[in-house]
C-alpha cells in the first residue's frame, strides 16, 4: 500500500472537512429556519422581554453560525485551481470551529427561549445548563479526551508480539 502525497493528504481533509460541514449546515439551517418563523406564529406576542431578548441572542447566533459553516464554499470558490488546498483546509478548520460555536450558543439559546416559555425560569435555567453541558461534552470535552485515541495502536508492519525490538 503506498503512502498518500501531501497534496493528496490536504484534498483528503478538505473532503472529511466538507463532509463535517454538511452535517452540521443542516442542523444549523433547521435551526435558523425555525428561529426566522418564531416571529410570526400565534403565541410570540406572549413573551417577555427577556425571551425576546434571548431570541435575538439565538437567532444572531444561528446567523453566525450558518455563515460561517458555510463560507469554506464561498473561500473555496475564490481560490478554485489555485493549488492553495492547504490554506483552504486550515480556513476551513477554523470557519467549522467557530461556526460549531456559534452552534452552540444557537441551541442553547434556543432550548432556553423555549424552556423559559413553558416552564418556570429557574426550571429553564438549569435545563439550559444541562443542554450546554451535553453539546459541550460531546463537541469538545470527549474529542479533546478522546485526541490521541488510536496512536498506541500497532502498525500492521510491525511485529504485534514486540520481540524484534531494538
Amino acid at each position: 500500500m503506498s503512502k498518500e502525497t501531501e497534496k493528496q493528504r490536504w484534498q483528503r481533509n478538505f473532503a472529511d472537512l466538507l463532509q463535517e460541514l454538511r452535517v452540521a449546515q443542516t442542523g444549523v439551517q433547521i435551526l435558523f429556519a425555525f428561529l426566522l418563523t418564531l416571529p410570526f406564529s400565534a403565541g410570540f406576542d406572549d413573551t417577555t422581554q427577556f425571551q425576546r431578548d434571548v431570541y435575538i441572542v439565538a437567532l444572531l447566533a444561528a446567523a453566525g453560525a450558518t455563515a460561517m459553516i458555510i463560507s469554506p464554499v464561498a473561500f473555496h470558490r475564490a481560490l478554485f485551481r489555485q493549488g492553495r488546498k492547504p490554506e483552504l483546509v486550515r480556513f476551513a478548520h477554523r470557519m467549522a470551529s467557530g461556526g460549531l460555536g456559534f452552534m452552540l450558543v444557537a441551541m442553547v439559546s434556543s432550548v432556553l427561549l423555549i424552556t423559559d416559555f413553558v416552564l418556570a425560569r429557574p426550571v429553564a435555567f438549569l435545563l439550559s445548563g444541562i443542554a450546554g453541558l451535553w453539546f459541550l461534552t460531546f463537541w469538545i470535552f470527549l474529542p479533546f479526551a478522546r485526541r490521541n485515541w488510536g496512536e498506541d495502536d500497532i502498525d500492521d508492519d510491525e511485529d504485534p508480539s514486540g520481540l524484534n525490538q531494538g
